[in-house]
């Protein structure tokens, strides 16, 4: 059994789907046929009871789903998220303002949303009713909205079950669970016979700065295939699918106010296997927070200043100029600024400041490359040099139309790394956690100094994989399968 509807009565789902079994919520509860069933661990199991209320069949339902290993939807977390008094803190913002530009025609002050698996009758609303469910995993739900002040706002969100939907929407519901789950046609119409699931988020559309290129994510796909998983790769439309996996494998770049956090976030708290994981996101992403800990902890970087307004003059007396000027939440080069005078600081801190009250000031090293430490699982994995692009002293060189022009990548053994370099990098990944991380680091007269720790480090064919080729890929897999294999051992224990 796969795939399992779950109702509070046999009648309130009235349609046949081809490879998904209905069943009716007491005998899943009860019944020795589903509790003791062989390979039960893959089975999918779609929660569309009456009442999710705690401690209700419903309820039960999606609680003993995921103590028999099941993947339910919707999970326990999200039937807490439901009982939440002010649903409004769950909103991001980019869903707040996708929620204010779909329903700005509207000429009424209340509004009600109906999302059958990810669906709404009108086109128009398609996009909404698809970000609504992955925010809210559940398969049949109501969105009550009400306009205040001029802003749409969700006064109510519910839960619905088949025995409610209006008879007029039943042909439309049906439409939606069949093509809901005839994307899913290669897990229905066999068991596969993998014994785990992992997730591959990734951006088509990131091109040039996306940190794994299609060669390398196929490559990911085939190491897991050949050690007994399944791996697939998806978008950030699919994170109401996420219970459908054991792990979560990010492949696409990494922000905290941004959806990769949120799927990290949601992966991790329903007990899925991530990387990033989020605390590594939060502590990478933010080079204030990096700057303060790598120095308490004694790792040598270079000279720096965490910039407030009222400290700011001090950065060309401590620093001199050139100096480097960087924004938080910088990554691929974007928000980092070589400053060369006085009044070029002056300039970019007003606009930096505009964005965050606390900056990073740090003294410029001029070298013709820097040390990439690839850390996996608290060991060094491989080491690259990244030389500088041409004609800049960066990495990359930003240009128009969010493409990046790279200097050349050297990789070799990390044997033959200079010691100090993979030491200080480990010291400094250490400190982050045990994922996969890529560690910065210059050498400058004699020192090595952390840059910065990247919790979502590049692997692209033909640079990152050069010296272990399609190894780094199986090694990388490895570490997920160890893991998953560890969560399962101590279910099973328990």
């Amino acid at each position: 059994m796969p795939v399992l509807i779950v109702t509070s009565h046999p009648d309130d789902w009235p349609f046949e789907i081809p490879g998904v079994d209905k069943i009716d919520a007491w005998t899943y509860l009860t019944s020795p046929e589903v509790t003791d069933s062989a390979g039960s661990r893959s089975t999918r199991v779609f929660n569309l009871c009456r009442s999710y209320r705690y401690q209700s069949l419903g309820y039960y339902v999606s609680l003993l789903a995921e103590a028999r290993g099941h993947k339910p939807l919707p999970g326990v977390i999200t039937l807490q998220d439901l009982k939440t008094r002010s649903v409004s803190r769950l909103i991001p913002d980019e869903i707040d303002e996708l929620i204010q530009q779909n329903l700005i025609p509207l000429t009424s002050d209340e509004f009600t949303l109906s999302v059958y698996f990810g669906k709404n009758f009108a086109k128009r609303h398609e996009r909404l009713a698809l970000h609504l469910f992955n925010l809210f995993p559940v398969p049949l739900m109501k969105y009550e909205f009400s306009k205040r002040e001029g802003r749409w706002q969700i006064r109510k969100i519910a839960a619905i079950s088949g025995a409610e939907v209006p008879e007029g929407h039943r042909e439309f519901v049906a439409e939606s669970a069949t093509r809901y789950f005839s994307g899913r046609a290669s897990s229905l119409k066999s068991p596969r016979r993998t014994r785990f699931d992992m997730a591959i988020l990734q951006n088509p559309e990131e091109q040039d700065n996306a940190p794994s290129d299609s060669v390398a994510l196929n490559k990911f796909v085939k190491a897991a295939r050949e050690q007994g998983v399944y791996a697939e790769l998806i978008t950030r439309d699919d994170s109401g699918r996420l219970l459908e996996f054991d792990s979560l494998f990010i492949r696409e770049t990494t922000a905290i106010n941004h959806h990769t956090y949120r799927f990290a976030r949601r992966a991790a708290s329903e007990g899925l296997v991530v990387i990033d994981d989020p605390v590594s996101i939060c502590r990478c992403t933010n080079k204030v927070f990096l700057a303060e800990m790598l120095t308490r902890h004694k790792v040598d970087i270079p000279l720096s200043i965490v910039v407030h307004r009222e400290n700011a003059r001090q950065i060309g007396e401590r620093l001199g100029f050139p100096c480097v000027l960087k924004k938080p939440d910088s990554s691929f080069s974007l928000g980092v600024v070589k400053v060369k005078s006085n009044e070029e600081l002056k300039a970019h801190l007003e606009d930096f400041f505009g964005e965050s009250d606390l900056l990073v000031a740090q003294e410029y090293l001029p070298t013709t490359f820097d040390w990439r430490i690839g850390i996996l699982d608290r060991k060094p994995l491989y080491a690259c040099r990244y030389f500088m692009a041409p004609g800049h002293w960066q990495i990359i060189r930003q240009e128009e139309k969010g493409r990046g022009r790279y200097g050349k990548v050297e990789t070799l053994p990390v044997e033959l790394a200079p010691p100090k370099a993979v030491k200080a990098a480990l010291k400094a990944a250490n400190l982050i956690g045990d994922g996969l991380y890529g560690v910065d680091v210059k050498e400058s007269n004699g020192r090595f100094v952390v840059i910065e720790v990247n919790d979502n480090p590049n692997i692209n064919s033909g640079y990152e994989d050069s010296v272990l080729k399609d190894e780094l890929y199986r090694r990388i897999v490895e570490v997920f399968v160890r893991r998953m294999e560890q969560k399962r051992a101590r279910y099973d224990a328990d």
